[in-house]
């Protein structure tokens, strides 16, 4: 496993594009189960986009990484059952579940893995599913789903709350079934939107009406499609977060100014200059931080839950008490600990987290426990004293493309190596395992209790 080293106090210069949007992708990768053929430009080379590319190859599907993104080949596909080790590195995996009874009309699917973040029901996404002719059993873990008609149909489906995995799901297994569905509280993500134009690039009917609920007309198939991934928006706000925390003057380039109108007046109260441009947005940051009252993440368009985590990492340095509540996800103050190790001054309360703003953060050596949890950390290590080590950066991977080498391109001293300290341990358990003296015992002992003749060679 490999850690970063990251030496704070240096003030970040720059500009640096931003990659396209995990949380865009993934959905667009399920949906590629259903055309002939998906050329998906702009596809972030991530770990949960290699899972989701391995849940396609064993569905039976030709996948291919170039230059400017992944092809996907649906013509040999005909497997219907997701193994459960790729179930199990994502919680997005579960949005295959659509796509899959829309091409097969099965589907045998385990619970979804990915960061511990509290319970995540996926109760949406069945119940939108079963109104569509899906019968659901849970069989060991697993959910074993068939569609006895053949063929989804359309339904009026009703979400309780704003789902945007049940909102996905629901899409795409709507692209091609019979009849019309009428969606109820869909999400409001720009996610949706760069799922939507896949789809309808491959030909479906997706559309608003009047009364704001998403419509999709069934057809009977769709056809190849080219379609470029929209900007990683939680990407953008990561980067600008880095430079509010660490100081400097930084530029993000290829992102929507519009998808961060939640996160921008957060970084302008604790005083640093934002300039917005027509894809990009600039940020300076210059002396004391203040802090930014109260922040409640909420769906789209309100505070995104996703950003969180690095916009913490800004108030642990800004002055004055800032107040952070969590409506969506239990468990999303996990990287708290860690930042008190930092010198951090946090508490937490159940769905409540409150910082007061310290003068200067020193290095530590601290472990991710989440994808944007680990972001908050390095955000952290920019700004402290001396050299932190970040480990267990396997959860940044899943979300953030090369964030070591993006860094480095605005000046921040941060190397990626290997965890000297976890291979000693691993050298050391196979030290023991396969010493003489281990296995000379293990021989005596067995000799002992099945006599010389029977004892291993």
């Amino acid at each position: 496993m490999s850690v970063y080293i990251i030496e704070g106090g240096v003030p970040l210069q720059g500009e640096i594009a931003v990659h396209g949007a995990k949380n865009a992708a993934l959905p667009v990768l399920a949906a590629a189960l259903l055309p002939p053929e998906s050329h998906i430009l702009a596809c972030p080379s991530l770990t949960d986009t290699a899972a989701a590319m391995d849940i396609l190859r064993a569905l039976g599907c030709r996948v291919t990484r170039e230059q400017e993104g992944v092809t996907v080949d649906t013509s040999s596909a005909q497997q219907w059952e997701v193994p459960e080790r790729f179930m199990r590195e994502m919680r997005s995996s579960i949005i295959f579940l659509g796509a899959i009874l829309a091409r097969f009309g099965r589907a045998r699917v385990s619970f979804p893995g990915g960061c511990e973040l509290g319970p995540r029901p996926i109760d949406l996404h069945l119940a939108a599913l079963e109104k569509m002719g899906t019968v659901i059993q849970e069989d060991h873990g697993c959910l074993d789903c068939t569609v006895p008609q053949g063929r989804l149909h359309g339904a009026e489906i009703f979400l309780a709350l704003p789902s945007v995995g049940a909102t996905q799901n629901v899409m795409i297994a709507a692209s091609t079934a019979l009849g019309r569905t009428i969606l109820h509280g869909a999400a409001k993500e720009p996610e949706i939107d760069d799922l939507a134009a896949f789809l309808r690039g491959a030909g479906a009917r997706i559309y608003t009406n009047s009364a704001g609920s998403m419509v999709i007309d069934g057809v009977e198939q769709l056809h190849s499609v080219t379609h470029r991934v929209m900007p990683d928006r939680i990407a953008a706000a990561t980067y600008l977060c880095c430079a509010a925390a660490a100081g400097g003057n930084i530029v993000v380039r290829d992102c929507v100014p519009g998808h961060l109108q939640a996160v921008l007046p957060c970084l302008e109260q604790a005083g640093c200059r934002i300039q917005r441009y027509g894809d990009a947005v600039g940020l300076r940051s210059q002396g004391q931080l203040h802090s930014f009252g109260w922040v409640r993440t909420m769906p789209y368009p309100g505070f995104p839950t996703d950003v969180q985590a690095p916009l913490m990492a800004v108030a642990t340095l800004a002055k004055g008490t800032t107040v952070f509540t969590e409506t969506i996800f239990e468990n999303r103050f996990r990287h708290a600990d860690e930042l008190r190790r930092m010198g951090a001054n946090i508490r937490t309360e159940g769905r409540v987290a409150i910082i007061t703003g310290a003068e200067q953060l020193h290095s530590a050596s601290v472990v991710c426990t989440d994808l944007r949890g680990g972001a908050a950390l390095c955000i952290a290590a920019l700004a402290a004293q001396g050299q932190s080590r970040v480990a267990e950066i396997r959860h940044i991977e899943r979300g953030y493309e090369h964030l070591d080498q993006s860094l480095r391109s605005l000046g921040a001293n941060i190397t990626r190596s290997r965890d000297e300290k976890e291979e000693e341990t691993h050298a050391e358990q196979n030290y023991i395992q396969d010493s003489p003296a281990q296995t000379d015992q293990a021989a005596a002992d067995a000799a002992q209790k099945t006599g010389p003749e029977e004892a291993p060679a």
